[in-house]
């Protein structure tokens, strides 16, 4: 009997070994969660006959650590909760804590095995999120966006004088005689195909502070070298206490010019917008004249190029023009018993009926753990307590040996008695 009790411990120790040594080699593995092998005593009536590895479980609810990889598309969740993928052979969905992520050629973001990632679906337009389900890149071109909006805050300063010239539109094709104006700043913007055309403002102060008042200055506004009509005025005023501006339109308290384009002729065939300027925030101060915004909207049209992630999830799709767009949002899920999830590789899972259903959410809403974004999660496998247990298992198998050694011995004594 204690012959067979001791070779149980021996083969239990064997699938001891074959655990350990299997976290050893996956110590570098992104995402792995260390095995451990639970003994049981093999039980026959009331007599004991010897040992067996019970069970085999994972440590999925200790993280491992986090690595710096620099690339946009790898992504690690910091707490509980996993990345989800449905495969596209079996359309199964399981469970991993790996975010290496990819654009496919069809247009979906997939991780490493081929996997769709399931997430939300972002409207570019409203920023709103649609149902769950795979997260679809649109590689293709986007339309150009023919600007309506230019901000511009900057210091007009109050310490020019008005110009030696009287402002005169100047000829097609011909610059303003610089003694005309104090500044001018110009601005990139759009028509509906994407052609780029030139917006200048040219500033020119209208008060000298001895006959007239110095806290005022007149706006010129030329597309393409054409000049353009300006409402409700081309004139900003400014506080002579304060130096803020005063409102164009005191009723709506609005800082805003709207240009009339309708009679710019475009060569591109695309047709102009009115573009309305925002001056909110432009001030009339002493020293010197600075700008500090000068922003149009609008856009020449593009291709994909390239795709990143955000911190809070989002999946933003990069284009040849510079413009960036949220096509997606990645889901987490959770699971009420994690431990109880069922293992198709060392770093995948499915659920089972003991983890309970997938509670889904965005990153960092419910239980779910927030995003680190070009970072991977490394194996949680402790070496030193593996090579601990390597030493232990050896222990446990030359004292199991020695069992059996003496059983032959006392046998073989028997025998020579005999």
């Amino acid at each position: 009997m204690s012959f067979d009790i001791a070779l149980s411990g021996i083969q239990a120790i064997n699938d001891s070994l074959d655990v350990t040594s299997h976290n050893i080699a996956n110590a570098g593995t992104y995402g792995y969660k260390a095995s451990r092998a639970n003994f049981s005593s093999l039980v026959a009536g009331t007599q004991v006959t010897g040992v067996q590895v019970g069970s085999i479980t994972q440590s999925i609810g200790r993280q491992g650590g986090i690595l710096n990889t620099g690339n946009g598309l790898d992504a690690s969740i910091n707490g509980k909760g996993f990345f989800i993928g449905r495969d596209a052979a079996t359309g199964e969905v399981q469970y991993t804590r790996v975010g290496l992520f990819e654009a496919s050629k069809d247009g979906f973001l997939i991780d490493s095995s081929g996997r769709k990632i399931q997430g939300y679906p972002v409207d570019s337009t409203t920023g709103s999120m649609g149902a769950q389900g795979d997260i679809v890149i649109p590689t293709g071109a986007i339309p150009a966006v023919a600007s309506k909006d230019v901000t511009y805050v900057g210091n007009l300063s109050s310490d020019w004088t008005s110009p030696a010239t009287v402002w005169a539109t100047p000829a097609a094709g011909e610059s303003p005689e610089t003694s005309t104006f104090n500044m001018s700043k110009a601005s990139v913007i759009y028509d509906t195909l994407g052609g780029k055309h030139t917006l200048t403002q040219y500033f020119a102060a209208t008060g000298d502070g001895v006959t007239t008042t110095k806290n005022s200055v007149d706006v010129h506004y030329l597309v393409d070298g054409v000049e353009v009509p300006a409402a409700p005025a081309n004139v900003l005023t400014f506080d002579p206490a304060s130096g803020k501006m005063i409102a164009l339109d005191p009723d709506t308290n609005s800082f805003e010019v709207a240009l009339d384009l309708s009679g710019i002729t475009t060569n591109t065939g695309g047709t102009l917008n009115n573009v309305t300027i925002d001056y909110t925030g432009t001030t009339n101060f002493a020293g010197e004249a600075t700008t500090s915004t000068n922003n149009a909207d609008g856009y020449a049209s593009g291709t994909f190029s390239q795709l990143t992630l955000g911190e809070d999830g989002s999946v933003i799709a990069g284009y040849t023009n510079g413009q960036k767009q949220t096509v997606g949002r990645l889901a987490i899920a959770t699971f009420s018993n994690e431990a109880a999830l069922t293992a198709i590789s060392d770093t995948s899972w499915t659920a089972s009926i003991n983890s309970g259903a997938a509670l889904v959410n965005a990153p960092g809403v419910g239980m779910g753990g927030t995003i680190n974004v070009a970072t991977l999660e490394q194996s949680n496998v402790d070496i030193t307590s593996e090579l601990v247990g390597l030493m232990t298992s050896q222990r446990n198998y030359q004292a199991n040996s020695k069992v059996i050694q003496t059983e032959s011995t006392m046998l073989q004594s028997l025998m020579q008695a005999i």
